[in-house]
């Protein structure tokens, strides 16, 4: 069977075509992505504005056609924070299911934390010790405790990149003020993490694609570290090389973060924030060994699907 999962990201718009096996495995077909910024003006006063609403219908309408061309027989698509937080989440829902005929599934943040921690387990191979897994996004970050076998403890918070960008606006390059700002912010914010890492100790941090790949291809681009390729999903990080990496993230000017080897265009403005709440993770838990996984959501749907359909 052809499926196409598609992830409506708050940032970015993922497509994955993949063809099941017989044994319970897939083989990827084809993959793209873009970047349409969902939350662009207005993700913290609760709607989604003019054009990134267009921008949304118009990603739906290149991922249909590239469907219509593989031939896929099946088409699952998943919206996660700006959508489901969005007065007119649904209303985008609608239209794109009227001028392309996919429908889409508006999830709430314990499924997308499922499905996260699926398509992490696809791609790094977990053991008995306890894993924080975390997935950056732009409305939401996901934290999920669990082990090879399960979940412990999982949530989603409003604390996506596009949100604390929005809420902080912070100066260029971002001063010490501001950061500590945002980690008091973040303190505030994620007290039920606290209680949970209490009773359930991470031994690491699983860093699940987005702004963790940046990471991975950053070390790569200044420091010469490992290469980020299709045929690998997941990274052991070097620290101190990620705080290398981090540090020139923070010093720097949008104009110099655009001459970072490694980081994308899409990621440009969120990379701040982004490193800000890693850092911030790796202080709070003491956590001196990190890996990334280049797998998500899309892949953990893909996962969920083969699994549910082997045990009819």
């Amino acid at each position: 069977m052809r499926l196409a999962i598609i992830d409506c990201g708050t940032n970015t718009f993922h497509l994955l075509i993949a063809d099941t096996k017989e044994n319970g495995k897939y083989q990827k077909v084809f993959s793209t992505r873009i970047p349409v910024k969902l939350g662009e003006g207005a993700i913290n006063k609760g709607f989604i504005a003019e054009l990134p609403f267009q921008r949304g219908i118009n990603a739906l309408k290149i991922f249909s056609t590239h469907a219509k061309n593989h031939n896929v027989d099946k088409i699952m698509a998943f919206a996660t924070s700006a959508v489901r937080d969005a007065s007119n989440g649904k209303e985008l829902v609608d239209v794109i299911k009227k001028e392309t005929g996919v429908e889409i599934d508006i999830i709430d943040g314990n499924r997308e934390a499922e499905l996260i921690y699926l398509g992490n387990r696809e791609a790094v191979e977990m053991n008995n010790s306890v894993s924080l897994i975390m997935d950056i996004g732009g409305g939401s970050t996901e934290f999920i405790l669990a082990d090879k076998e399960e979940i412990f403890w999982k949530q989603s918070f409003n604390l996506g990149a596009a949100r604390l960008l929005q809420r902080f606006d912070p100066s260029n390059p971002v001063t010490g003020q501001e950061i500590t700002e945002i980690k008091n912010y973040l303190k505030e914010n994620l007290t039920p993490l606290f209680i949970a890492s209490k009773k359930y100790i991470p031994s690491e941090l699983i860093g699940s694609s987005g702004a963790f790949d940046s990471v991975v291809e950053m070390i790569h681009g200044e420091l010469g570290g490992e290469v980020l390729t299709d045929s690998k999903t997941g990274y052991e990080i070097n620290i101190p090389a990620y705080h290398k990496v981090s540090q020139i993230v923070k010093s720097s000017t949008l104009e110099q973060r655009k001459q970072v080897k490694g980081l994308t265009p899409m990621r440009f403005d969120m990379i701040v924030v982004s490193c800000i709440l890693i850092d911030f993770v790796m202080e709070q838990f003491h956590l001196e060994k990190m890996r990334v996984s280049t797998y998500s959501l899309k892949e953990g749907a893909l996962v969920d699907f083969i699994t549910k359909q082997g045990g009819r």
